[in-house]
This record gives C-alpha cells, structure tokens and sequence, in this order.
C-alpha cells in the first residue's frame, strides 16, 4: 500500500485519476487530502467538507478479475468495508442507503464515488472515492448530514480510520476474486436501509408511491415490491426513497 497525503486537491478521485493515466500505479495505491476543492458524489453532486476535519480519499484497485456487468460487487465490497471499519470504532445504527450512502441513526455520515478503467468492455481497475465525515460538527442546510464525532463526542484519528478501510476493502475485494459473490449480496442486503419496511419512494416523474425494498440485483437495481405484489426494478435515476 503506498499512500500519497495531499494539502488540497480538488478531487482526490480526480487526481488519483490522472496519476494513474501518467503511470501505472501499484494495487491499493492511496491518495488523501485535508482539502478538497471540488469533492463530488453520485450523479455530479458536490461534497462540502470543513479543511482537515473528514476522510477525503481514493484507492486505486485492479479488478481486471471481475466481469463488467459485475461492477456492483465493487461498491457493494466498499460498503461492506466501510460497515465494518466503523463497527470497529463503535459507531452506532449503521445502514447502507441504496446504493452506497453509509447512514448512522439515519443521518449520512459517508459517500462513495467510484469510477472505471475500461478496456474493451473489460474493467481494467477501479478508483474507489471516499468521504467520510468525522470530526466535523457543522453541516449548513443539510439537515440529514451527521458525523463521528457529531453522533458519539468523540474525536477521531483520520489515519486509523484509513487504516482500517483499506484492510477491510482488501479483505472483502478478495472475497470478490474467490467469487464469493452470495456473501457479499448476502451481507449488503442485511444492512439495507429501511429493508422489508414500508416506505414511500419518488420516481423520476415526480410520483409517489409506496413500497418495501426487497433486494439488489447483480447489477445494482434496487428491487421493490409495490402494490398487487409486484416485484420492480429501479435504477439510480428511476427511483429516490424519502425518509
């Protein structure tokens, strides 16, 4: 593991991005930064964090091993690992909102980014792209935003939490090359946020409607069992759950 420490930068996922495209990096090759410029999450939002206050970083992983229409596995690993760091550190009531939003008493605390290397319709590697708020106590008009620290009182060591996010990520990516494909499905769904709840849910149109989260697919959609017992799946932009 080598690890590159960044004053700011304006993506982590970005840089690492371009270091890779500069040269050929080693497996679990890391870039973190106090601060970052232009953070970004699912779907092109922006991620706003107090300098020096947050895990900000970005893992470089080979997993040519994996099919392409298997990439969820990836985040599904991520977020697994994620789950399991923050176990460590005695972090209460976490959930994994769908896809990859890490929850605690049902306030965000951590996003995922990642993005693909792809060669032919092969994956090649992946950057993996964390931001997990920790020390910081003020989130202006984001009103289901929290933290480590805001949750519990206490006062956390960014570079152990690394730590122990990137053991976890290399222990559940493993996983995925021995195709232990059931355990991570498997486990992912057990921590899905409001799983076999009712729930009320918006579709791209703008419609609410009703419904209970049943499971994931291997690519990623979300099924939800609505009315008449209909199974349906839903993709990122098809579908947003209200809570």
């Amino acid at each position: 593991m080598h690890i590159i420490k960044l004053n700011a930068t304006d993506s982590t996922n970005s840089y690492l991005r371009q270091l890779s495209s500069d040269k050929s990096l080693t497996d679990y090759t890391v870039v973190v930064a106090d601060e970052q410029n232009s953070g970004r999450g699912q779907m092109g939002t922006s991620w706003e964090s107090e300098t020096g206050k947050n895990l900000m970083a970005s893992v470089f992983v080979d997993v040519s091993f994996l099919p392409f229409n298997l990439q969820f596995y990836i985040s599904m690993a991520t977020c697994l690992a994620l789950i399991k760091t923050l176990k460590q550190f005695s972090i209460p009531k976490l959930k994994i909102k769908w896809p990859n939003d890490i929850l605690s008493e049902k306030k965000k605390i951590c996003g995922i980014l990642i993005e693909y290397l792809v060669k032919q319709n092969n994956l090649q590697s992946a950057i993996i792209g964390v931001g997990l708020n920790v020390n910081q106590l003020q989130f202006d008009n984001l009103p289901q935003a929290s933290s480590l620290c805001k949750i519990t009182g206490v006062h956390y060591n960014l570079d152990e939490l690394l730590l122990g996010f990137i053991t976890h990520l290399k222990y559940y990516l493993d996983l995925l090359e021995q195709n232990e494909l059931f355990k991570i499905k498997q486990d992912y769904e057990s921590f899905l946020f409001r799983k076999d709840k009712p729930s009320t849910f918006k579709d791209a149109q703008g419609h609410l409607f009703s419904g209970f989260i049943k499971a994931v697919t291997n690519s990623g959609k979300l099924q939800v069992l609505i009315e008449d017992n209909e199974l349906r799946e839903y993709d990122l932009k098809e579908i947003q759950l209200l809570y």
